[in-house]
């Protein structure tokens, strides 16, 4: 039997081997493997956006994963949580298609992700997006209001921290490939000093893939953008201030948040009464940092206590 232990020579990549791992990290109860299944959308031709649907009811939330992610962002809080829903990977990340267009924008995701819920979905849901997927499911709420029942932005608003974003940015901008499962692990660790170990090395597992040479690769788009065509971009303030669905921003409370005041005081004056929530001891990922605090914000929001 292959292991799943990724410096093992005979690692074998297996995507819900972990979740007793994820559940015993936090004290979730563990009694046996729960209904999850990997599922496909075709959005434009034969391109297809590809999702983890968790449990086997109607589908009530759905969790939007950010930049250089993948649906498996959110492990621990569908455990958590106990419901059924829809973990998304966007289109370039994880096992969804690429776009030969480049088309990564958040209103260019949105419509994407629009034609998962329609196929998916019986009836509109709450919305849960963080950073990029964030921005993407607030594009989507404005643009089509009968998929959305409520939005939750994880750590994002248009105006961010640009030393947070820097420091993002150069995170996602290294390297590619690295000759072993360490390196790529010591360079994760350092640019994500609110996470355990062990959570980052389950994401670099679910988020690269080892080559035939024993070097590790990550998994999502990275190709030069300098050739992507100029499109027309919505104002990401006026769709916000469009939106008609239930809206709470979760903030992070410490280093690596990318929200700011001054995006609070904005979102505040555009949407009077939004609901504002921070977590203290989590920066960005802030379903990696507490998830089990973000499952419980969720779960309350959605049904309807604020």
């Amino acid at each position: 039997m292959a292991s799943t232990d990724p410096t093992a020579p005979d690692f074998e990549y297996d995507e819900l081997a972990y979740l007793r791992e994820n559940a015993e990290e936090v004290g979730l109860p563990w009694s046996g493997p729960p209904t999850v299944e990997r599922v496909e959308v075709a959005v434009a031709g034969s391109r297809c956006v590809s999702a983890l649907r968790w449990g086997s009811g109607p589908i009530e939330l759905v969790l939007v994963h950010g930049s250089a992610q993948n649906a498996h962002t959110w492990d621990t809080v569908a455990l958590a949580l106990g419901r059924p829903l829809l973990a998304v990977d966007l289109p370039g990340h994880g096992h969804s298609d690429w776009r030969d267009d480049f088309g990564y924008r958040p209103h260019q995701l949105a419509d994407d992700l629009a034609v998962v819920l329609e196929e998916l979905c019986e009836e509109p849901v709450v919305v849960v997006g963080m950073s990029l997927g964030g921005a993407t499911v607030s594009s989507l709420a404005a643009r089509r209001p009968d998929l959305v029942r409520r939005v939750v932005a994880v750590d994002i608003t248009p105006n961010p921290s640009s030393e947070a974003v820097k420091d993002i940015h150069d995170f996602i901008a290294g390297p590619q490939s690295f000759p072993s499962f360490a390196e790529i692990l010591e360079r994760t660790v350092q640019y994500n000093p609110t996470r355990s170990e062990t959570s980052l090395r389950r994401g670099i597992v679910h988020n690269a893939r080892r080559a035939d040479d024993g070097s590790w690769q990550w998994r999502y788009d990275r190709r030069d953008r300098a050739d992507a065509p100029e499109v027309e971009r919505p104002d990401p303030w006026e769709e916000i201030e469009s939106i008609v669905a239930p809206y709470l921003l979760v903030r992070g409370g410490a280093k690596g948040s990318v929200v700011t005041d001054e995006g609070v005081d904005e979102l505040l004056r555009r949407r009077p009464g939004t609901e504002v929530v921070v977590v203290p001891d989590a920066g960005h990922s802030i379903q990696g940092d507490q998830p089990l605090e973000l499952a419980r914000i969720i779960d309350r929001f959605a049904h309807g206590d604020g």
